[in-house]
């Protein structure tokens, strides 16, 4: 049974659930056997005359009262009812017209115009890469499609990547008549947008943080391929069930994980010690520039100093010259004999040699 059938099986042409002008009323579509059409024109025959003063009509009235009512009812049977949940389609002669809103509706009667009722609001899923139990017949496990599932990444490596479909029909007349096989379609356009997806990023963002990323792309590229056939379907939402490099190779892929890791943790650790003596290193330097650059301003501070000091003293020498030179030589000498034990002798004395005066002795003492 093809999925269009499951959608509208048990359905009637007068479409809400199955309920057909003469039915049973159990929503199976299955009819009773028609209505006396004789009994149908007694009755009628019996309000008219209770209506028409005389008793019963005569002549052709009866017929033309029979018909009259046939007409009403079948008129009637155009009225049919769209749950929330629903839309209505209707076809003329076979051929798709409109489709209707949930709520009370008319058509025209069968055989000219037939209505569906398909429900709109169930989220419908298509497993690609895997089947679950369900769709295996399995009891339990789930099975792995590797021709759908394995895919081509950019950086030129091989992920096998399972993933679900979610979807409603949006638009009930473009869903029955724009295509034929609403499941096939899906997967088909879905594959080719995760295939699209997945050849442009890199293995390493696939199998981490890229994967909402994809999902979203997926189902963006999805969308506008089936708004391009004017499905009349509606993508809610792609969801990624797994990740993961092939079987054949996945333990050589963890060995390469687990030596980027290492890799990273190495770097960390060099980080870490180049954070430590870097700031140590430029402390000490700045340190010496400072060092540098206090020694400089002191000896250029110093050297103005004996400059301006110099030049006061030539300009005095300028002024007196006999009298600075003296004082000069005077100054020199105290600075030269300041720290010299001294005896001195008087060339004019008598016996050469004066009284001996301890002066180093008593200068030491006044100190003391």
């Amino acid at each position: 049974m093809s999925f269009k059938d499951h959608i509208f099986k048990n359905q009637s042409p007068w479409g809400g659930g199955g309920k057909a002008p003469g039915g049973n009323g159990n929503g199976s579509g299955e009819r009773t056997s028609p209505p006396n059409i004789d009994d149908l024109i007694r009755k009628a025959q019996g309000k008219v005359g209770k209506i028409f003063p005389g008793g019963k009509p005569t002549g052709n009235k009866p017929i033309f009262l029979g018909l009259l009512v046939l007409i009403i009812l079948w008129g009637l049977s155009g009225l049919y009812r769209v749950l929330p949940d629903e839309q209505g389609v209707v076809l003329r002669f076979g051929k798709f017209i409109k489709t209707t809103q949930p709520g009370l509706n008319y058509h025209i009667p069968f055989p000219v115009e037939r209505v569906f009722t398909p429900k709109v609001t169930k989220v419908n899923r298509i497993d690609v890469g895997f089947r679950s139990a369900s769709d295996t017949g399995r009891t339990s496990g789930i099975g792995d499609v590797s021709e759908e599932s394995l895919m081509l990444t950019g950086d030129e490596n091989i992920v096998d990547i399972d993933y679900s479909v979610f979807w409603v029909i949006k638009d009930a007349g473009k869903f029955l008549f724009n295509i034929q096989s609403p499941l096939e379609t899906v997967k088909a356009a879905s594959e080719t947008a995760m295939r699209e997806v997945i050849a442009k990023s890199k293995i390493q963002s696939i199998l981490t943080e890229g994967r909402s990323k994809i999902e979203t792309e997926v189902q963006e590229i999805t969308q506008g391929i089936l708004d391009e056939y004017g499905s009349g379907i509606q993508i809610t939402q792609v969801q990624t069930q797994k990740a993961d490099p092939p079987d054949q190779v996945i333990d050589a892929f963890r060995d390469v994980q687990a030596a980027r890791a290492d890799r990273e943790r190495s770097k960390n650790e060099a980080e870490a010690y180049a954070n430590d003596v870097i700031p140590r290193a430029r402390g000490e330097a700045e340190k010496i520039l400072q060092e540098a650059e206090a020694y400089k301003k002191q000896v250029v501070a110093a050297a103005e100093g004996e400059a301006s000091r110099f030049i006061a003293i030539y300009t005095e020498y300028s002024k007196a010259k006999q009298v600075t030179q003296e004082r000069m030589y005077l100054e020199t000498m105290e600075k030269v004999l300041a720290d010299i034990d001294k005896v001195i002798i008087d060339k004019n004395s008598g016996s050469g040699v004066v009284p001996y005066l301890p002066l180093p002795e008593i200068k030491k003492k006044k100190k003391n």
